[in-house]
């Protein structure tokens, strides 16, 4: 008797990991639904079964994805949209498990500035930050001026002294209170993978050493390090997010991480640590619908490189209308 395969709802279907999200979920023997509010998300041509949505924002968006999960009978549901996450939250109240982490634990890493003064409160070393409403040299130069919101380096510069500061401030499409100074800490920039399962379990914390990034990460390098392991773990011990989560952070000339950035959500960057042995979505869909339980330990390789590039897709004119 054939099983009847479980359906995954994944949103954000015009990402840059995406074929590689849908590729490795449909291996493990899921039913792939996408959902994006672009047509022409690339997403919607490789999954299984795929809708067109309302923005993440929008008073529409909840009540579309519910009627689409009891349609499609979706069993469990990965946003990886910011704009989605704390709408998505809630579907865990129809029964449905999301894989992301909790209301409140994404409400303090959406805001930039609430996030570096939560981690500050329990002990978690951050760069000195401020409000670019409070003026010009509140941290030493150069430093880091960008969104309080916001994802994938938009409106983000880094300036050099008080005269760039002034002429970022003038050119930025935000208003100076929706803006924060940091400190820019001069060092290797790593993004970590931490995967959580909804009853807090942490399975792995796998950093992941930039290479080359515009906008996304195009190259990354898996890089055990143990004072960044060690300091993911302390953000979900302390914070205790309930779900996965991805760390941005530098670390300095004397080897010490520095967090400017969490992300409550799988990153782009997933698909890496996938391939070095650790494929965070399926497993975490699979421990939370009941499929199998978390095993003792999760080993990866390091050394495994990311190399993105862009690959075209083809399909007939009425499967992309």
């Amino acid at each position: 008797m054939t099983q009847t395969r479980a359906t995954i709802l994944v949103t954000g279907a015009g990402g840059a990991a995406i074929p590689e999200i849908i590729r490795r979920l449909q291996l493990a023997g899921f039913r792939v639904a996408a959902m994006d509010m672009n047509p022409a998300a690339i997403g919607l041509l490789l999954a299984d079964v795929a809708a067109v949505a309302p923005a993440g924002g929008s008073s529409d968006f909840l009540p579309f994805v519910r009627a689409f999960c009891t349609r499609h009978d979706v069993k469990a549901m990965v946003p990886l949209v910011d704009e989605e996450l704390l709408a998505a939250s809630d579907l865990g109240r129809d029964g449905i498990p999301v894989i992301g982490p909790s209301h409140l634990f994404i409400e303090a890493c959406l805001d930039k500035f609430r996030l570096v003064r939560t981690l500050a409160e329990v002990g978690i070393p951050v760069p000195i930050t401020a409000p670019a409403s409070d003026g010009p040299g509140k941290v030493s130069y150069p430093c880091v001026l960008k969104p309080c919101t916001g994802r994938g380096s938009r409106g983000v510069e880094i300036v050099v002294d008080e005269n760039g500061f002034r002429a970022a401030l003038a050119r930025s499409t935000y208003p100076p209170e929706a803006l924060i100074q940091q400190e820019y800490i001069e060092g290797t920039e790593y993004t970590v993978s931490v995967a959580v399962t909804n009853d807090g379990r942490v399975l792995a914390v796998v950093p992941k050493e930039i290479v080359v990034k515009k906008g996304i990460t195009w190259v990354a390098v898996s890089r055990r390090n143990p004072a960044i392991e060690s300091l993911c773990l302390e953000v979900a011990e302390k914070l205790h997010p309930k779900g996965p989560f991805n760390v941005q952070l530098r670390a300095d000339s004397r080897g010490r991480p520095w967090i400017f950035e969490i992300n409550p959500r799988f990153s782009t960057t997933c698909t890496l640590t996938a391939a070095a042995g650790l494929d965070e979505i399926s497993e975490l869909v699979s421990i939370a619908i009941g499929q199998k339980k978390a095993s003792p330990s999760y080993p990866w390789k390091e050394g495994v490189t990311l190399v993105r590039s862009i690959r075209d897709e083809f399909c007939d004119e009425q499967s992309y209308r």
